[in-house]
């Protein structure tokens, strides 16, 4: 990237040192506060900032999408955002409120009291393992990279430090009052970018003339079972930890619920804004080596300064709202759900040490998987094929004491679908680039679950009727 102007520069250092100043700003409350302040805000989230931070948080992957919607088109819209507002629905009408209700903390929490602490601890591996931020590591680093001109390693370990440093500080609540700012930010730079975009240089009759023929057509020249694939791993917003975080921070109910169907009106608006801007970056960019850097490119291309420092830093906010969160997440599912679970504490004294200690791991365990993915894209599925058959079935019908199934068949269920579809992720490796059979990974592990939970309905009825 070209040398950055200096107002630039001036706005992303100011970035940068607001949200650690809000960290910062929160040390001496949160040294005194307990834990359901540290880890969920005192469960007092409002409407605007349940939407603000949720919108924000699952919205992290935002150079994936430009990378997608530069080599695929409109189908970006297909893939990353139609399953995930089905899913996001089904959540909000099933669930959401639910969640509030029980006033829990984490999806072990819930797994403990529906299924016990084997389950809960089982639950809280693949938790942990599925909130590490490493993709979006991986994505602010070569932000970093693009920016600034450093090596992509340090890239990885500036964005951890300082994504992570003010969650460290000041738990739930930074999270929530930094992703309150990020989410006028990521919506401030593509509402810069893309109206520069159509007036320079035209509308869809420019898009027509100057994109690949694909590029307009819904499957964007991928076949059904790529496609069709994408709608199960959105399934995994039904075991999504920022929505229960949120769910479970909330004030009433109602907030909880509401939150969730706002957010998903926000989501559309997003993608009509990062979709078009994908079509108009390929359009204007046709011969980019690197897909990844399109937003970047087409902003370097044509906003001045000033506006392309603002650019730039709602990419930033995009990023690390959601890094922050991720963090937080896993460090709550390393702190409480895990090791303060295994020692077996009576007081809940130690959790917010525990929570930090896991904060600083899933940073350094980010890093690592980020220094060896080549793809933001294959990491996002490939986690979601293995963690969303694991957990999405028994996890969906805890919350239904007529549905939940039994504590054997609920163990043998998610290490059996996790294995499965491990194994047919990793076949890739060792198969010519092809799948086992040339089957998805998340079918068979999704297969396996839902034979698990038919036999153990099977089973449930019989007992009842053989009581009877």
């Amino acid at each position: 990237m070209n040398k950055l102007h200096i107002l630039d520069l001036i706005i992303i250092f100011g970035y940068f040192f607001f949200i650690l100043y809000i960290g910062i700003k929160l040390w001496r409350t949160e040294q005194k506060s307990d834990i359901k302040s540290f880890l969920l805000a005192g469960r007092q989230l409002t409407l605007p900032s349940f939407v603000a931070t949720l919108v924000s948080t699952w919205y992290g992957g935002i150079l994936g999408v430009g990378e997608f919607s530069y080599q695929y088109g409109i189908s970006n819209w297909l893939v990353f955002g139609i399953p995930y507002y089905l899913a996001a629905a089904i959540f909000g009408i099933f669930i959401a409120k639910k969640a509030r209700s029980l006033e829990l903390y984490t999806i072990p929490h819930q797994l403990e009291k529906a299924y016990g602490k084997t389950v809960s601890l089982i639950g809280a591996v693949f938790v942990f393992i599925m909130t590490v931020p490493a993709a979006y590591i991986l994505m602010l680093a070569v932000l970093l990279k693009y920016i600034f001109g450093i090596p992509l390693i340090w890239g990885l370990i500036t964005g951890t430090v300082v994504s992570t440093s003010y969650v460290l500080i000041g738990g739930f609540r930074s999270v929530i009052r930094t992703d309150i700012l990020q989410f006028s930010l990521m919506f401030a730079g593509f509402l810069i970018l893309l109206p520069v975009a159509y007036f320079n240089f035209g509308g869809l009759s420019f898009l027509q003339n100057n994109l690949p023929s694909n590029h307009l057509i819904w499957h964007g020249g991928q076949g059904a079972q790529y496609i069709i694939v994408w709608f199960f791993i959105a399934l995994g917003a039904l075991i999504e930890p920022s929505f229960y975080q949120r769910c479970f921070a909330a004030k009433t109910e109602k907030v909880a619920q509401r939150g969730i169907f706002i957010s998903i009106a926000f989501w559309i608006f997003f993608d009509f804004l990062t979709t078009f801007t994908g079509l108009y970056a390929r359009a204007i960019l046709p011969n980019l080596t690197d897909p990844v850097t399109s937003y970047l490119a087409l902003a370097q291309k044509l906003l001045p300064p000033v506006f392309l420092g603002l650019f730039l830093t709602g990419l930033l906010a995009t990023i690390m709202s959601t890094i922050d969160s991720y963090s937080f997440l896993a460090a709550m599912t390393f702190g409480r759900d895990f090791l303060w679970r295994i020692r077996n504490e009576e007081t809940s004294d130690n959790i917010k040490k525990y929570t930090r200690l896991g904060l600083i791991l899933s940073g350094i365990l980010a890093i690592v998987i980020a220094c060896f993915a080549q793809s933001v894209i294959r990491i996002w599925k490939d986690l979601g094929s293995i963690g969303t058959p694991a957990l999405v079935i028994p996890m969906a019908v805890s919350f239904f004491p007529k549905l939940r199934m039994e504590k054997k068949f609920v163990i043998v269920s998610i290490i059996g679908s996790a294995l499965i579809s491990g194994i047919w992720v990793f076949s890739k490796s060792f198969n010519s680039g092809e799948y086992l059979l040339g089957v998805e990974p998340i079918y068979p592990g999704l297969g396996f679950a839902s034979l698990m939970f038919i036999i153990n309905r099977a089973k449930q009825r019989l007992d009842e009727k053989n009581a009877n």
